[in-house]
């Protein structure tokens, strides 16, 4: 058996490089949410343990994957800190993680099947490695430069991992193209629900009442902002591999086109569609 690449720490991002004359307030905002939602990994590592009881292999997978994307959130609080010394992450997470919380103690997952549990971690990981992608192309500040791009690569990393073993349970359940698309249009509808939106309001908010829609909006305006056409085309290939549709398909073309659109409306702004 091979071992394991050394994974990055802390110790390996060059936080004496920060700049906070290159910090984007806007930015600033979503990163802290961001923070609170990698930080949560721990229960989501708990979950799939659960959905995958007798599964020691793939249970061994999940928490070693929740354990980095805890450190994520260790990582981007702490550069949220430096931006911002009065951010108090610790008090922030206590909040956030008492409102979302997952069925741990359930073997069953939420999605009817393993392979549709697989397919939506898939695209969580397709949208997180974009997402992180186009942080660091935008922002001008070095250490979170350095940060979005560990992470981005981690979740790659993640995507071929879920890939992999959805690959197996897709032979074990049998579950069809069909099946694996509706799983994964319910996913990509849940990133107007409450995880993201709350997790901008607890880093964020200054005493005023929760509002979803008016997170929701707050959060979109800003984090789709900074997506470009590149970063949409590729996360929709690696989708349309995970439910079984082929990437280079036409189709592949018009869904970015579409998904180009959808984030047009959400940011406010114009992400051109053109290649």
């Amino acid at each position: 058996m091979t071992n394991q690449p050394k994974h990055w720490t802390l110790d390996d991002i060059p936080w004496d490089s920060f700049d906070a004359s290159r910090v984007d307030p806007e930015m600033l905002k979503i990163v802290k949410g961001a923070a609170l939602v990698e930080h949560n990994g721990g229960i989501y590592g708990d979950y799939l343990s659960g959905v995958f009881h007798d599964d020691p292999e793939f249970q061994q997978s999940a928490y070693r994957w929740a354990a980095e994307e805890v450190q994520h959130g260790k990582a981007l609080a702490r550069w949220a800190k430096l931006a911002d010394p009065d951010f108090d992450f610790e008090q922030r997470f206590e909040d956030f993680s008492a409102k979302i919380t997952l069925p741990t103690t359930s073997d069953q997952s939420v999605r009817g099947s393993r392979c549709g549990e697989l397919v939506a971690r898939c695209m969580v990981e397709v949208g997180t490695s974009s997402y992180y992608t186009a942080l660091r192309e935008a922002t001008e500040e070095p250490v979170l430069r350095e940060i979005c791009r560990n992470i981005a690569r981690d979740e790659i990393r993640h995507y071929k991992l879920f890939y992999t073993h959805m690959a197996r349970y897709r032979e074990i359940e049998r579950l069809g193209v069909i099946r694996r698309i509706l799983v994964g249009i319910s996913r990509i509808s849940e990133s107007e629900d409450d995880e993201l939106a709350y997790a901008y309001y607890a880093a964020n908010n200054t005493g005023e009442p929760y509002d979803r829609k008016k997170c929701v909006r707050a959060y979109m305006s800003r984090a789709y902002g900074f997506y470009r056409p590149h970063h949409v085309e590729r996360g929709i290939k690696l989708i349309f591999q995970a439910v079984g549709l082929k990437p280079h398909a036409r189709l592949a073309a018009w869904a970015a086109k579409l998904a180009c659109l959808f984030l047009n409306s959400k940011s406010g702004q114009r992400i051109s569609t053109a290649h």
